[in-house]
């Protein structure tokens, strides 16, 4: 079995980050979200990988390159531009040749993992296997109608009706017989060949497709909301370590992962929070629900419930909460401001918060 990850998209709700980093990168506890992607399926014993890349393919080949570090041998295939998902089945074809694969969309999330989805495509001779999960509003899904026998009898893409609350949530398993699919069916209404639409072909062909129900924890990476959330469910799960150094005048409450080269100064960190390499924290308040990347400064400041890039510099700023902050930027505060921020602030950015 072979793997095809998709990580070609654009991230346009994923903004200012997504004008300087492909969101498929973005860390989420201080690892890239197509790494937490990679290591699950590697979990599963696959290997192989293809990456679908786009305008990014360069930062995520010098990410990942060939693969060697996380266990897996990668090959990366070029789209112009996004033609569909079911274009990337397409792209990938000389890659997958006659094999089963996973399908994994590069900005999902799904930390305990897909072994379920991959056992019962495994033991369930289906042509294709869909991973679902109930949610409150499908139309702005892929959505799946069952014959209640897990067996799909219909998918349709973002219906204005749903007649189901099953969406698809990113993860299929499929054989060979998905590229015959592909190459029948046509571009939609808004010029894409939809993966939906080669499922549908497969139903309608009298293959069999099957769904397994995903009671895990899921969430597609698509905005900075996307993010936090994520990022705290990571955390729960936190393993803590110390690399680093914590000095007399410091308190550490809960799980906190300390990094090498970093120390933590005068300062009160409350888990769970992870912090990189290199940082240095002083005179500051850190967390709950909280990650610092690696080379930050953290002086004076007060934060919770954030996510911190590399190379960040925040200086006197204090209640920083529900915020992103990107690499390199500087947040610093002239009169030591004491008032209650929430900030998106992009890479290599300067905010200066002056107290009015």
């Amino acid at each position: 079995m072979k793997a095809l990850v998709l990580a070609g998209g654009t991230g346009t709700r994923l903004r200012p980050f997504s004008h300087t980093m492909p969101k498929q990168l973005i860390p989420l506890a201080n690892k890239p979200v197509l790494v937490h992607v990679l290591e699950d399926i590697r979990a599963q014993g696959i290997t192989e990988v293809g990456v679908v890349v786009g305008g990014y393919a360069d930062d995520i080949a010098a990410a990942l390159g060939d693969g060697s570090a996380l266990g897996l041998r990668i090959s990366y295939l070029p789209q112009d531009r996004p033609r569909g998902l079911a274009d990337c089945v397409r792209i990938a074809q000389g890659f997958l040749r006659e094999a089963d694969f996973v399908m994994y969309l590069g900005d999902n999330m799904l930390p305990q993992g897909i072994a379920g989805v991959v056992a019962d495509f495994r033991g369930g001779g289906a042509d294709a296997q869909l991973a679902v999960q109930s949610v409150g509003d499908p139309r702005a899904f892929g959505v799946a109608e069952l014959d209640g026998h897990a067996r799909v009898a219909r998918v349709v893409e973002k219906p204005q009706r749903p007649r189901s609350d099953l969406a698809l949530i990113g993860v299929y398993v499929f054989t060979r017989r998905i590229h015959e699919a592909v190459a029948h069916i046509a571009p939609s209404a808004r010029g894409e060949l939809e993966i939906t639409d080669a499922v549908q072909w497969l139903v309608d062909a009298g293959h069999r497709v099957s769904a397994s129900r995903y009671t895990g924890y899921w969430r597609d990476v698509g905005t900075v909301d996307d993010m936090l959330e994520c990022n705290r469910e990571l955390l729960r799960a936190l393993v803590p370590s110390m690399e680093g150094k914590a000095d007399d005048a410091s308190e550490l409450i809960g799980p906190v992962r300390l990094g090498t080269d970093s120390r933590v100064v005068n300062s009160r960190i409350t888990g769970p929070v992870s912090i990189g390499r290199g940082t240095v924290i002083e005179d500051s308040v850190v967390g709950p629900d909280t990650v610092i990347g690696d080379d930050c400064v953290l002086s004076g400041a007060r934060l919770e419930c954030s996510i911190v890039l590399d190379a960040a510099t925040i200086s006197a700023v204090g209640n920083i909460h529900g915020s992103v902050i990107g690499r390199s930027a500087l947040v610093a505060a002239a009169e030591g401001d004491r008032s209650g921020h929430r900030l998106v602030v992009g890479d290599h950015t300067s905010v200066h918060m002056l107290t009015t």
